[in-house]
């Protein structure tokens, strides 16, 4: 079959990855990041996966949970430069505690030393909620989920604060390890949707790269009838549009669908 697009076979051009290649970054513990954003990727893009390499942190205290991430932190670069040899054009972070430690300043800190090691953009996971939030519009109230425990999750309160949105009230599910993020399952987290919702949250907000909830979200949204963001789907629909890609993907929420 022939593909009908005047860049479809360009000299020089990828023969995959013909829109666009997307070096993808995450803790090699995670194992919702990668198939996240397959389901998401438009034809003609390409996904290139990094790992930062990190043990299975045991987090049994917000001291060892904070511990923890920041190993990630310190490991990211090696892995940046990992996949910058595949030549991608932008990168992903799929990562996310780390990029809302210290509000907006830590989050511009913290994509500064992407910058610092490569000449092409990135998207981070605190900066892609923010905009997602205001993607939809009219968000003033918020509510979220995530895995952390509460010393990470007073950070992502710190962050939005800085972007204009108030936290309401927040669910940290004290996951015990990084593998044990990926184990939560729906019933659970359908539940906590339940309790942070009300009449008071414009919208819920998922982060933890590795706690899967892109289809959930999409569905919630179907029932509460208000915005719910996954933070891999914000991060992925950040990138795509970063780069210019406007494609319209169906059945992962209205972020993807809409904006």
């Amino acid at each position: 079959m022939t593909i009908a697009h005047k860049d479809r076979y360009v000299p020089g051009r990828d023969a995959q990855g013909w829109r666009l290649k997307l070096g993808v970054l995450g803790p090699s513990t995670n194992t919702t990041v990668q198939p996240d954003m397959e389901a998401m990727r438009p034809y003609g893009v390409t996904n290139h996966y990094s790992r930062i390499i990190v043990d299975d942190a045991q987090a049994v205290s917000d001291e060892t949970f904070r511990m923890g991430t920041t190993l990630i932190s310190d490991n990211t670069i090696d892995a940046v430069k990992g996949v910058l040899t595949a030549k991608p054009d932008y990168l992903v972070m799929g990562m996310s505690a780390i990029t809302f430690y210290g509000g907006q300043k830590g989050a511009e800190a913290f994509q500064q030393r992407i910058r610092d090691v490569t000449d092409i953009g990135a998207s981070i996971g605190a900066t892609s909620v923010a905009e997602a939030l205001r993607a939809y519009g009219g968000i003033k109230k918020v509510a979220f989920v995530s895995p952390y425990f509460p010393t990470a999750n007073a950070e992502v309160t710190r962050f939005l604060g800085d972007n204009g949105f108030d936290v309401v009230r927040d669910t940290p599910l004290r996951c015990p390890s990084w593998t044990a993020i990926a184990q939560v399952q729906e019933p659970e987290l359908r539940e906590v949707l339940k309790k942070l919702d009300g009449d008071d949250v414009d919208a819920i907000v998922q982060v933890g790269t590795n706690l899967s909830m892109v289809r959930l979200a999409a569905a919630a949204e179907l029932w509460l009838g208000k915005p719910v963001i996954a933070i891999n789907t914000a991060t992925y629909w950040h990138a795509l549009r970063a780069c210019g890609i406007q494609d319209k993907i169906f059945g992962l929420g209205r972020l993807l669908e809409e904006f």
